[in-house]
Formats: C-alpha cells, sequence, structure tokens
C-alpha cells in the first residue's frame, strides 16, 4: 500500500521520520498523535491511516485515543488560538460574555476558525488559575482578569506577536 501526503511534503518527511523512530516503542501511539498534532498543528484523516498502517494497528484505535483527550483536533486550527476557560470560577465571572464578544468580533461560532485561518476561538474547561478568573489563553500564554472591552486589544496584541 502506497501513502501520499501531498499538502505538505516536508511536514509529512518530517512526521514520517518520527514514527519510524517511535514504531515499536510500546504506547507509541500517544506519542505519535502528539507529533502528528504538532507537525500539522492538527490530525489529518491521511495522517490517522498513516499511523494505522505504520504502528501496525486499527485506525479506530487511533481515532479513540485522539477523541478522548481534548488536545487532539480533527480540523485545522488558525494561526492563533484563543480558549476561552469555561470552567465554574470562569463561567461566574463572565466568561460567556467574554467568548460571545469574541465570536461576534471575528464574526464566528464558538469552537470555528475565521475563513482567513487567522484565528480559532474554543470553549475549554478550567484552565487552574481561578484567582485570575476569567482567563483566556492566547496561543497558549494565559491573559488574567479579562474583560469584554479588552477583546479587540487582545486580538491586536495576537497578530503582532505572530507577525513580528
Amino acid at each position: 500500500m502506497t501513502f501520499c501526503y501531498k499538502k505538505d511534503k516536508t511536514k509529512f518527511d518530517e512526521f514520517a521520520s518520527f514514527v519510524e523512530d517511535h514504531k515499536n516503542t510500546p504506547g507509541a501511539v500517544m506519542p505519535v498523535l502528539q507529533e502528528a498534532q504538532r507537525i500539522f498543528g492538527y490530525i489529518p484523516e491521511e495522517i490517522v491511516n498513516y499511523m494505522a498502517l505504520r504502528l501496525n494497528k486499527h485506525s479506530s484505535e487511533i481515532y479513540g485515543v485522539a477523541t478522548f483527550y481534548s488536545q487532539f483536533t480533527f480540523e485545522p486550527r488558525g494561526r492563533h488560538e484563543i480558549c476561552v476557560c469555561m470552567g465554574t470560577a470562569c463561567y461566574v465571572k463572565g466568561a460567556d460574555k467574554i467568548l460571545d464578544e469574541f465570536c461576534k468580533t471575528l464574526n464566528i461560532a464558538p469552537n470555528s476558525t475565521t475563513e482567513d485561518g487567522e484565528f480559532t476561538v474554543v470553549e475549554t474547561r478550567c484552565v487552574g488559575e481561578c484567582g485570575d478568573a476569567p482567563v483566556v489563553t492566547v496561543d497558549g500564554k494565559n491573559i488574567p482578569l479579562v474583560k469584554p472591552d479588552m477583546i479587540e486589544t487582545i486580538l491586536f496584541e495576537a497578530e503582532g506577536i505572530k507577525n513580528e
């Protein structure tokens, strides 16, 4: 069986090398999924099929692991990922309004990506910063005590960070 990931050969070659280095390691599915997420930004269907072939697993086992953990996604994410904590402390302090404002400003629904691929807004569960609620995570960096009137500044600063 031949496999061809046409979207980005360099990324695929990097991933294939990682898989080859780990294919005989017990419990390889999790680290290989993590590497796929890191390299591609999500888990493409073609990559699940490749993993199944090279790790000698059923694709259903790989999907089972990937769907259990919220860190994995099967949809491409934007260049900037905005996570709005919806844990109890954040929710009580208005996280739902913050989520609504991000979505309204970007003209997208929760858990989706802008048409230009710049921003993904997702709801997350507790990020463990309850004393700073409500908390938003932008590209992995926590922003404490967020208020709806801060949304445009947060978006502007996120674009500046990645464009430097």
